[in-house]
C-alpha cells in the first residue's frame, strides 16, 4: 500500500518536472528563432507546446483521480498552469511574428535570454522541491529576479518604440512590435507566478 501511495506522489513530481523541462526547451527554441527565424524552429516550438499541453492534461487527470498528493492540490494545479502559460506565450510570440512578418529586435533577444534563464531556474526549483525545499526557494527567487529584469527591458523597449513616429507605415510596425513585446512580458508574468507558487509550497512544507 505504501508503495502505491509513493508511486502516486512521484507521478506529480515527474509531470511537473516534464512541464518545466519542456518549457526550458521551448525557451531555448524561442531564443534560437530570434537569431535564426527558420520555420523548422517555429515548428519545433509548436511541437513542444503541444507536448507540454499533453503533460498538463495527464497531470489534471491524475489530480482528479488521486486523494493524497505530495503538496497542496491547488498549488500543484496552479504551478502546472503557470509553467504551461510560459510556454504558451513563447509559442504565441513566434506565431504572431510569423503572422505580422516582423523580425526580432535587440530588445526581444535580451528578453528571450532572460526568459530562458528564468525557465532554467524554475526547472531547478521544481527538481529540488521535494528533497531540498530551501534550495528550491532560492532558485524560485532567482527566477523572480530574472522575470523582473524582463519587465525592465519591456518598459525600455516600449519607450524606445514610441520615441519616434515617422509615418503611418512606421506606426503600424510599432503596433505589431508592441504586441510581440506584450507576449514576452506575459511570459515573464506567468514565470513570476510559478515562482510565487513554488515559494508558497516551500513555506507550507517546511
Amino acid at each position: 500500500m505504501l508503495k502505491i501511495f509513493s508511486k502516486r506522489r512521484n507521478v506529480f513530481i515527474h509531470l511537473i518536472h516534464q512541464q518545466a523541462s519542456l518549457t526550458l526547451e521551448g525557451m531555448d527554441l524561442l531564443k534560437q528563432y530570434f537569431s535564426n527565424p527558420d520555420h523548422t524552429i517555429a515548428d519545433a516550438l509548436t511541437a513542444k507546446e503541444k507536448e507540454a499541453d499533453e503533460a498538463r492534461r495527464i497531470l489534471i487527470d491524475e489530480l482528479n483521480r488521486t486523494f493524497v498528493t505530495p503538496f497542496d492540490r491547488e498549488d500543484i494545479f496552479s504551478l502546472s498552469r503557470a509553467i504551461d502559460d510560459v510556454l504558451d506565450y513563447a509559442y504565441s510570440t513566434v506565431n504572431e511574428m510569423v503572422i505580422f512578418k516582423v523580425e526580432a529586435t535587440p530588445y526581444m533577444v535580451r528578453m528571450s535570454t532572460l526568459l530562458r534563464d528564468a525557465a532554467f531556474e524554475l526547472l531547478q526549483a521544481v527538481d529540488r522541491l521535494e528533497k531540498n525545499p530551501r534550495v528550491a526557494s532560492e532558485h524560485a527567487q532567482r527566477a523572480k529576479a530574472l522575470e523582473n529584469r524582463v519587465e525592465d527591458v519591456y518598459r525600455e523597449a516600449l519607450a524606445d518604440l514610441f520615441s519616434t513616429v515617422i509615418d503611418l507605415e512606421h506606426m503600424i510596425l510599432i503596433f505589431k512590435l508592441r504586441e510581440v513585446y506584450r507576449h514576452l512580458s506575459n511570459a515573464a508574468d506567468r514565470g513570476d507566478e510559478a515562482a510565487n507558487v513554488l515559494a508558497d509550497i516551500v513555506v507550507k512544507t517546511t
